[in-house]
């Protein structure tokens, strides 16, 4: 790939956690309801401080070529310039995955 490549930030959310990646590559993908992200971009750390969070993405994604995201999950895709730091932080309890049911029965 050239540097001349898009670059994309993709917010998403799976299991209780908003994920944050950066990749050259993404679409709707093959399979009908998912987006496919592929070409991961990571940060080259030149620091000796490093942030477990990229550290946990770098060991689930180290070995993934593309994955496919359900649409429903997906928070943003942004076209960026520059690279960011890629990052997993924890959502609040308040926070309900879509779709939620649209008929709850009442406890009595």
């Amino acid at each position: 790939m050239s540097r001349n490549d898009p670059l994309y930030r993709i917010q998403f959310i799976s299991n209780g956690e908003r994920y944050e990646l950066y990749v050259r590559e993404i679409s709707q993908g093959s399979l009908f309801g998912f987006v496919e992200i592929g070409d991961f971009v990571w940060d080259t750390h030149t620091s000796l401080v490093l942030d477990p969070s990229h550290e946990k993405l770098k060991s689930e994604f180290g070995d993934v070529t593309r994955t496919y995201i359900p649409m429903h999950n997906v928070l943003r895709i942004d076209q960026v310039k520059k690279q960011g730091t890629a990052k997993i932080t924890q959502l609040s309890d308040k926070v309900a995955a879509f779709p939620s049911p649209i008929y709850t029965p009442k406890k009595e």
